[in-house]
């Protein structure tokens, strides 16, 4: 199969972009050559170009260079579309030159908030929070019209809160990641947790999401369809942050904020209207029905537990991946104090 990444080297992609090497598919990238491939490489073929700058014509003409004798690449995944104009941009360069693309939204774009706490593929789009979402929304809108209109060959997936082996996901941290919310633990420090900590949410292993992408591309029945993909399992916010002190084999000392007065004192310095009014505040469980019907068989492996051991094990045997960032720290220690005054 001869495949195309716009991207290729993020959270979800990357874990992607193993797999289709394993699995013997022609794979290109496309991108700015910032951060390359870390699996393979030498088996991928990088295309230079920024898709975002560069006129559609000069891209289409680089992609018809790379795909030599062949008619169209097989399936086309954009990793890198955030707002309308890229999608727009897609349609115009791979109408045509694609059997199959596909778009990564996100589940953030699920209504919020929810009317039920179990969310299918039918439950509304709707997101007044945060502006991402929204923008996410009116990709799939475009795409799926275009689908509609002309027969364009679009499948949508929308991840939820996908995680590697490069950072441990969490629900309140700063601009420079997660590494100084574990900093914090290591030293004895207090860290914030939103809410009462008692709220549901789903973390899925980007190897775990692999599994499923791959086996929608190609595949006939996921044209014209928007399917999410995560784990079946469900963690509280205050078990999620237990299971990563367990991992740093340190205390966990909680201080539980609520949301709204985090987006305040965050004074528009850290996302939480978005992250966290828009998204982690409220509780999430996934059916996942669709994609098991459209990948049969497939089920996530990698319990929450499991995944962050690894995670924390590569990011502490990894000095470049520990970013501090002294402000959030500071901010931390100040919003901690403030509560404990009230």
């Amino acid at each position: 199969m001869k495949v195309l990444f716009l991207g290729g080297t993020g959270t979800i992609s990357s874990a992607i972009t193993r797999l289709a090497v394993e699995l013997g598919w022609e794979l290109f990238h496309l991108n700015r050559g910032g951060r390359k491939a870390e699996f393979a490489a030498d088996r991928i073929t990088h295309i230079d170009c920024d898709i975002r700058t560069e006129e559609a014509s000069s891209v289409r003409a680089k992609l018809k260079t790379a795909l030599g004798t062949a008619v169209c690449f097989d399936v086309v995944a954009d990793f890198i579309g955030f707002v309308p104009d890229h999608v727009e941009k897609d349609f115009a360069i791979f109408n045509g030159l694609c059997r199959q693309f596909i778009f990564i939204s996100s589940a953030s774009a699920y209504q919020k908030p929810l009317s039920s706490y179990l969310i299918t593929e039918s439950t509304p789009l709707a997101n007044p929070f945060w502006q991402y979402s929204r923008d996410k929304i009116a990709c799939e809108e475009f795409l799926m019209r275009k689908y509609r209109e002309c027969g364009f060959p679009i499948t949508i997936v929308r991840p939820s809160h996908t995680y590697d082996e490069r950072s441990v996901p969490l629900g309140v941290h700063g601009n420079n990641g997660s590494w100084q919310v574990l900093k914090r633990m290591l030293d004895g420090k207090p860290v914030i947790i939103h809410g009462d900590g008692t709220s549901l949410w789903t973390m899925t292993h980007n190897s775990d999401f692999a599994q499923a992408f791959v086996r929608l591309m190609g595949n006939i029945h996921a044209i014209g369809e928007a399917v999410h993909i995560t784990s079946d399992e469900t963690v509280t916010w205050n078990q999620i942050y237990q299971i990563i002190a367990d991992a740093l084999h340190v205390e966990l000392h909680a201080v539980h904020v609520s949301s709204d007065l985090l987006d305040l004192l965050s004074e528009s310095r850290y996302d939480f209207k978005g992250g966290l009014l828009g998204d982690k505040a409220h509780s999430v469980v996934f059916d996942n029905t669709k994609i098991k019907n459209l990948a049969p068989g497939f089920r996530a492996k990698i319990r929450f537990d499991e995944g962050i051991k690894m995670t924390v094990a590569n990011i502490l045997a990894n000095p470049h991946l520990q970013k501090e960032d002294p402000e959030f720290d500071l901010w931390c220690d100040k919003v901690i104090e403030f509560v404990g005054k009230k």
